[in-house]
């Protein structure tokens, strides 16, 4: 079994769990009471198109191949220092189990930023896009790597009838068929799931692949302001990076800095 399986699996398991502390039925209608006020007007593509950065800085605390990045990161610091220091948007590790994360630190970050926010966990259950309205969050990360085609479609419908954007994450050709009509940004993840190496190679490989209509983010991998630069040249529009500021003393100066080498 694979890394990438193992966390689907130990996902599903634990969902089961979440799902006898909070009904579906009683999820539902928390989120239908949030529907029916204003929409945040908060849009990750457009957030990625209009800024001069593209950054979505990620609140991340571990990692499953390198151990504890951060374990004292404060989300009521972090994602606010992001957005202080230019960042685009915020990607928040709500997974606990391999990635230190938690539902509570998006529900933090969205109380002190006015930044699009991305969930990023494994979502292998229509219950997590819920979830993730009722978090806060702006957009959900879905995986090719977890999910059929089917589900994928289904689960990208579903949130945008809830106003969510879908960043859908391939990592190799044989993914590009999951792109849909519901999918508003495609990312390339540059670190394969399955072993966890990681090559930008893969992203520029991809790029003229992915149709123009989407927004195209890079993922993983990327260190500096060149690889940034050689990114934009392949159309790409925004940028996931995590551990890259996440292992500095002060992410939100790291972040400053390297905005200001761009």
């Amino acid at each position: 079994m694979t890394i990438l399986e193992e966390i689907c699996a130990r996902k599903r398991r634990d969902l089961e769990l979440t799902k006898e502390r909070v009904a579906p039925r009683e999820l539902y209608r928390k989120v239908e009471t949030l529907m029916d006020g204003p929409a945040s007007g908060r849009s990750l593509s457009g957030a990625l198109v209009q800024s001069s950065t593209g950054i979505i800085a990620e609140f991340k605390r571990r990692s499953p191949s390198k151990g504890w990045i951060k374990e004292s990161g404060r989300p009521e610091v972090i994602p606010l220092s992001y957005e202080r220091a230019g960042a685009a948007a915020l990607s928040i590790l709500t997974d606990e189990p391999y990635f230190g994360g938690s539902s509570d630190y998006l529900r933090t970050a969205r109380s002190l930023v006015s930044l699009p926010i991305l969930r990023k966990d494994f979502i292998v259950d229509e219950y997590q896009v819920f979830e993730a309205k009722e978090m806060g969050a702006d957009a959900v990360l879905l995986i090719a790597a977890c999910l059929s085609r089917e589900e994928l479609r289904t689960m990208a419908h579903m949130a945008r009838s809830l106003g969510l954007e879908t960043l859908l994450e391939i990592h190799g050709e044989s993914e590009l068929d999951y792109i849909g009509q519901d999918v508003s940004v495609v990312g390339v993840n540059n670190r394969d799931l399955h072993v966890f190496h990681t090559d930008v190679q893969t992203s520029v490989d991809l790029a003229p692949k992915i149709g123009a209509e989407f927004v195209k983010i890079s993922e993983s991998g990327i260190k500096s302001a060149g690889d940034i630069r050689m990114l934009r040249m392949c159309g790409y529009s925004g940028f996931l990076m995590g551990e890259r500021f996440m292992r500095e003393d002060d992410p939100g100066k790291a972040l400053a800095e390297f905005i200001a080498e761009i």
